[in-house]
């Protein structure tokens, strides 16, 4: 008896240890693993091998297929197939790095193996490898600029930047511009990382020994070998206008919430002009803005004042970076940027997913495991945090699992006669 009593206090004990650690066991048939992390290279066929889950698990092949494994993803995405013949987690589609997770990195897509008799979960992770397969791409391939002969050198001209949807050493680096017997250009970055170019006059120009001159400008990502995508400057030097236009600031910052109407008022910018008539008259535009700003913002050219055109989604873009560009009537402009913070609503309901249903179920028999489901919310921050509930006058009771996993059980043994059936509503 007294070797029962120890046994029976060291099992109390590990069931503690295990409710510590957020594993739940069910009469010692559920359990959590070691975090799994794997990774494979975007664009491999379907089929290809990541790993061989039975020998990670130190499992037999067969007690996969008895066990009835399955992978599991979130939001039920079909991206592996498990071979339970041989063990081999495998591609079940060709991976593109940029479509799953566009500048995030690492990209990392989580998922869960789960077994059962006795249930068990095993997280694992996959990390998609980035591969050059993007060339840098600019948003104009032709770009024209009227600088002022009288412009000293040493002067910064802003230019239009390119875009490549690789990221790390694969995205853009650096760009560069031929001829340049006048200009040099510098590449800078911005808050997020992506680089644009600069153009600095070196020699002072001349209207009347050439009027205009046309250079290239190239953007290469840092590949082996590198890729390139190339753009067209044309040059007009004109006569003195002496004062560009100047922004009250050089950077805006504004927050909207992203269920705001339509021609909501965002910002209005603000730039002044010391020089007179033609020279002094000031219209505003986008600088190089891109197809997804000029479709959900509008920009009055005469007061300056941005609006809202087309309804927002924090959960697809929650940061615009917005360049605009005042010029005056003799070619001269300024330059100013607005960053747009959109502030999450709570607008995405939860989302459940069924893993697993077990009904019927016996009667007179202890807890046992009648559903295993998942949840989750698009939403961020409180707004995406899920709380599960049933009904309170069941025998039953939810139990949380590993990471966003519950199990739906019953609280002891069922009587058939007493109560044939139960319909559970997961709230």
């Amino acid at each position: 008896m007294a070797e029962n009593a120890m046994e029976a206090g060291g099992e109390r004990f590990f069931k503690q240890r295990q409710v510590l650690l957020l594993f739940v066991f069910l009469g010692g048939s559920l359990a959590g693993s070691e975090l799994k992390r794997y990774s494979v290279a975007e664009e491999k066929e379907r089929g290809f091998l990541i790993a061989n889950l039975a020998k990670d698990l130190g499992l037999r092949v067969g007690e996969l297929s008895a066990r009835g494994a399955q992978v599991v993803s979130k939001g039920n995405k079909q991206h592996f197939q498990l071979n339970h013949q041989t063990g081999d987690l495998l591609l079940n589609e060709k991976l593109d790095r940029e479509e799953l997770c566009g500048p995030t990195e690492p990209c990392m897509l989580h998922f869960q193996i789960l077994l059962q008799n006795p249930l068990q979960f095993i997280t694992n992770e996959l990390q998609v490898i980035d591969v050059n397969d993007h060339s840098p791409v600019f948003f104009e391939d032709k770009m024209q600029l009227k600088i002022v002969e009288s412009t000293p050198p040493g002067t910064v001209i802003p230019l239009g930047s390119a875009e490549d949807l690789d990221v790390g050493r694969n995205s853009l680096q650096n760009y560069t511009i031929a001829p340049n017997s006048h200009f040099h250009v510098l590449t800078r970055s911005r808050r997020d990382g992506r680089k644009y170019p600069e153009l600095v006059l070196d020699k002072a120009l001349d209207r009347e020994e050439q009027p205009e001159l046309v250079l290239t400008l190239t953007a290469l990502d840092g590949g082996s070998p590198p890729q390139s995508g190339t753009a067209q400057i044309h040059i007009l030097v004109l006569d003195i206008n002496d004062n560009a236009p100047e922004f009250a600031q050089s950077l805006y910052e504004v927050q909207i919430l992203e269920n705001s109407p339509i021609n909501s008022a965002i910002v209005t910018v603000s730039a002044s002009d010391l020089d007179t008539g033609n020279f002094g008259a000031i219209s505003y535009a986008f600088f190089h803005a891109s197809e997804e700003i000029i479709k959900t913002f509008q920009l009055n050219p005469i007061t300056g004042e941005m609006q809202l055109v087309k309804y927002l989604n924090f959960e697809a873009i929650n940061t615009y970076e917005v360049d605009i560009e005042a010029k005056d009537g003799g070619g001269l402009s300024g330059k100013s940027t607005v960053i747009v913070q959109v502030v999450d609503v709570n607008d995405n309901p939860p989302e459940l997913t069924l893993s697993s249903v077990n009904s019927p179920i016996p009667e007179n028999t202890g807890e046992t495991v009648v559903a295993v489901f998942s949840v989750s919310d698009l939403d961020s921050g409180d707004n995406g945090k899920v709380m599960c509930s049933i009904q309170d006058n069941l025998p039953f009771l939810l139990k949380p699992s590993v990471e966003n996993f519950y199990t739906l059980m019953s609280e002891g043994p069922l009587d058939r006669e007493s109560q044939a059936e139960y319909n559970i509503t997961i709230t």
